[in-house]
């Protein structure tokens, strides 16, 4: 047996995050851990590798009990690491986070080299020489993945590795990860995707509030019986409701940007509408001009003419993100620790981010009262799994962080509300019900737009959809009207250009006798 976990527990303030956990985990299996947000999933991962520390139980590596010191030393075994929440330093680039792993004896060069080869390989697009602070979540997530794969391991350990990748990057990914098993490499592997689990996963442990509910063959269930033993309960089903579409209230008008550093995407002839009342998603593979885009929405690139940017009909291009936010404008990142949040903050201290001011203090001073207040109401109506307001942001499970600042935003009524990556890394019970408040929110009369790389989640919620490639956005589509095989063309930056002409009938056969002339006729892309 690769790896034995005999009775793991581990404790926090407030918190059992695993409670007498026992699994084993066999030579080229791809074993699945499942469970909702704060299941204990992640703490669990760390202490194999290393990162924490268990309060009780041990460890066995190939029929060996070890005491994973630290990290470094479960790199020395062969066990390698995709964190949820990436450990990359930003000022560096990609090849020298990934050089700081592997170890004295190879020069920088050779490692970008053998980047190159990797992500040509298994198609995950990395520049080796871009540094981690331009990249989006999607991007830092593929240098993550090629860092372990990198390292040759025996044990790899994802955690939520598809949550921002394409369907296409994650057909692939999986015949990586299908060889890597057939060579003998083991593979925990956690997400919250239940189809991902069913077709790649050959068992599973089910966590539920840090203990083992379940040990079962994915490929006997359905989704609707994993989703039960995770959540114990059906996900509530999202009533999409036909948009009942307003003013225009957010508007982008010929948005044209160079790129800002050597790896930024210029953006060309942007234009979208956003009404009150509806959603727009907006889909893309990373690092196509979508970071680009909501900078230049949220204010924080004031670089845009002031007409580009209209909120309900008003030039805001020039403005900064306070401006913006007074007149009702709302924007959720997709990088939760460090922009949506304070890490070391308290979810009371995270409130102030967003507070308004009139709201927030009196006279110069702080109504933590105010704050601690708004903190537990979102705790409440959006089931956040904290320990209370007073719980730092890192304390958090992603997805519970995830819920916390959704939540944050619609408890403050935005008239247009811009989010990244909505559920990211969030459990099926979390996702819908995320999802559920942002159509609430439509239904209510905001103007919501979505950038996700989650086809199904846009499909679930959009109204309209766009796409983004290459700095370029396509025409908008009804998405009643599109298929996830449109979609994904388009993401390749195929999509018709408005104005070509419809292609002519064909002309009609030419007699016999004479020669048939030729005539060439236009054609428009599908």
């Amino acid at each position: 047996m690769r790896l034995t976990l005999e009775h793991i527990s581990k404790s926090y303030p407030g918190v059992k995050a695993n409670d007498d956990i026992s699994l084993q985990v066999a030579a080229g299996e791809i074993h699945a851990v499942l469970g909702e947000n704060g299941a204990g999933k992640s703490t669990l991962m760390k202490i194999i590798y290393g990162a924490v520390q268990p309060d009780a139980g041990r460890i066995v590596w190939n029929g060996t009990p070890v005491r994973m010191k630290n990290p470094g030393m479960a790199r020395e075994l062969g066990i390698a690491m995709v964190y949820q929440h990436f450990s990359l330093f930003d000022t560096l680039t990609a090849a020298e986070n990934i050089w700081l792993g592997l170890g004295r004896g190879i020069s920088l060069a050779e490692v970008e080299n053998r980047i190159d080869a990797i992500a040509h390989r298994y198609g995950l697009d990395c520049t080796p020489r871009r540094p981690v602070h331009t990249l989006s979540v999607g991007e830092r997530q593929r240098v993550e993945i090629i860092r372990c794969l990198l390292a040759d391991p025996r044990l790899l350990i994802l955690d939520e590795p598809t949550s921002v990748l394409t369907p296409q990057a994650v057909d692939k990914l999986f015949v990586v990860l299908r060889q890597l098993a057939a060579d003998g490499c083991s593979i925990l592997y956690i997400s919250h995707k239940l189809d991902e689990i069913r077709s790649l996963c050959h068992n599973c442990t089910v966590l539920r509030g840090g203990r083992v509910s379940g040990r079962i063959d994915p490929a006997k269930e359905t989704e609707a019986s994993l989703s039960r033993l995770m959540i114990g309960a059906d996900p509530p089903q999202l009533q999409h409701r036909p948009a009942h579409r307003g003013e225009v209230l957010l508007q982008v008008d010929d948005l044209q940007l160079p790129g800002d550093g050597e790896f930024s995407v210029a953006l060309e002839h942007l234009s979208l509408q956003v009404r009150a009342g509806e959603i727009l998603g907006v889909a893309g593979v990373s690092g196509n001009g979508q970071q680009e885009l909501l900078a230049a929405l949220s204010g924080e690139d004031r670089r845009a003419r002031s007409a580009a940017v209209l909120l309900a009909g008003e030039p805001v291009g020039a403005l900064g993100p306070g401006p913006r936010r007074k007149r009702g404008l709302h924007f959720i990142p997709e990088e939760r620790l460090g922009r949506a949040t304070v890490p070391v903050m308290s979810l009371e201290q995270n409130m102030l981010l967003t507070a308004r001011l009139s709201e927030a203090s009196s006279r110069g001073l702080i109504r933590r009262q105010t704050l601690r207040d708004q903190a537990e109401a979102v705790i409440a109506r959006f089931g956040v799994k904290a320990a209370g307001a007073q719980a730092a942001a890192r304390s958090l499970s992603g997805g519970n962080l995830q819920k916390y600042i959704v939540g944050r935003e619609i408890l403050g009524k935005p008239r247009v509300l811009i989010v990244a990556q909505p559920t990211w890394g969030v459990d099926v019970g979390a996702a819908a019900q995320i999802r559920a408040e942002l159509l609430a929110l439509r239904d209510a009369g905001c103007a919501v737009l979505v950038i996700s790389e989650e086809l199904d989640e846009l499909f679930e919620i959009a109204d309209r959809l766009q796409v983004m490639a290459g700095g370029r956005l396509s025409p908008p589509i009804a998405r009643a009207d599109a298929t996830v095989e449109q979609i994904g063309t388009w993401m390749s930056g195929l999509w018709p250009q408005a104005g070509a002409p419809p292609a002519p009938p064909a002309p009609p056969a030419p007699p016999a006798p004479p020669a048939p002339h030729h005539q060439e006729s236009a054609h428009v892309a599908a």
